[in-house]
């Protein structure tokens, strides 16, 4: 078996579900496999695979055993050559895979390949491709200093634009592809790390291997970040001690460092928790991307479109972006997004087989699921 997709959900069954049905058809081709780990969800994710996925194998934990431990279970059980972690709150192109397994990056000295994410409104994400946060760096990070020059811009690998391909340091655990012998081979996620720096952590061990990791801009994926998170006092919490564990475990201690990391993840979890927004957004106007008159009960006029080509941002109104994904790819879904994004525009994906509307306006909400 060529690919083996890790899918670690817990409580986001909706985002589960649209994640697993693009993951089906990027597969298409490749002789691949899914495995869902639940971390004791309180939703009805389970239950949901049971009955959209009863060919998925799924694994049921009893406790939330955190993010390394629950992927490390799932590692454990793949057959495939490569493995993919991914997020649940992710939506892949159908050209994902196939791009990413062919990509001439695959060479002896290969570590771990990333590739481009972005947000629910279109936006990149810059933690696509990071350097390592060594205690200079991760001063520039904290204190925002990688904004004014690329002087100070390794935190973001910012030698590398999102449009070019290339060699980084760390690449972010929503979407990581690597030999599942070398997975095994440094360990897997550190299970002494429950969440936060644990993606920073294999990166990390890859590099000391001699290896080199990837960022492959030729292919995106949506990540909801917004919505695996939610950033109140334990996310403030366990991220400081992600730092502190990051740091002791790969750099010499000091005191002086401590109390900086303590004040800087303070300030920066404050920041994040801040930026918290599940804002109401005003919509005055639906667009409808489909071939099918759908029976969505909006509340406000829907302009009905059959092909991308016909679309004309001309209007200052505020408009929803709706998509069939039944009459679209995800990679024309992803690539229309990318190439209209504005501040004037949100968009939805409509999932037919549960009847839903899915989607978020920035990468810190925590993301909106209309049942119809």
């Amino acid at each position: 078996m060529q690919l083996s997709v890790i899918i670690l959900n817990y409580n986001v069954r909706y985002f589960l579900e649209q994640c697993v049905l693009s993951v089906q058809k990027a597969l298409e081709g490749i002789d691949g496999e899914i495995i869902v780990i639940d971390n004791a969800s309180s939703d009805d994710s389970c239950e949901m695979m049971k009955t959209k996925f009863p060919h998925i194998k799924l694994i049921e934990n009893k406790d939330n055993l955190g993010f390394p431990k629950g992927n490390n279970i799932g590692v454990a059980q793949a057959k495939g050559e490569y493995v993919c972690v991914l997020n649940p709150d992710t939506v892949v192109a159908e050209d994902t895979f196939s791009k990413i397994l062919n990509t001439k990056n695959w060479q002896l000295n290969t570590g771990i390949i990333g590739c481009k994410l972005i947000d629910g409104a279109g936006n990149f994400l810059p933690e696509s491709k990071r350097g390592v946060p060594t205690p200079w760096v991760a001063f520039t990070k904290i204190f925002g200093l990688y904004k004014i020059s690329n002087y100070f811009g390794k935190y973001y690998a910012q030698h590398l634009s999102e449009n070019e391909s290339g060699k980084v340091d760390i690449l972010v655990g929503a979407f990581m592809v690597m030999k599942r012998e070398l997975y095994l081979e440094v360990g897997g996620f550190d299970e002494n790390c429950f969440m936060y720096s644990d993606d920073i952590d294999l990166s990390y061990l890859v590099l000391k291997t001699g290896k080199s990791n990837y960022y492959f801009h030729e292919t995106s994926v949506i990540h909801y970040k917004g919505e695996s998170t939610v950033r109140d006092g334990m996310y403030m919490k366990r991220f400081r001690e992600a730092m502190q564990f990051f740091y002791k475990k790969h750099f010499k201690k000091s005191w002086f460092f401590d109390l900086m990391m303590q004040v800087g993840s303070f300030a920066f979890s404050l920041l994040k928790k801040n930026q918290q927004k599940n804002e109401v957004r005003i919509i005055d106007e639906y667009i409808v991307f489909s071939r099918e008159n759908l029976e969505l009960n909006l509340s406000k006029k829907a302009t009905y479109l059959s092909d991308f080509n016909q679309f004309e941002n001309q209007s200052q109104k505020n408009l929803e972006i709706i998509f069939d994904t039944t009459t679209f790819s995800f990679a024309e879904i992803i690539t229309f997004m990318q190439l209209n994004k504005s501040k004037n525009l949100s968009f939805k994906n409509y999932i037919s087989s549960s009847n839903y509307l899915i989607g978020s306006n920035n990468s810190s909400d925590r993301g909106q699921i209309i049942l119809l």
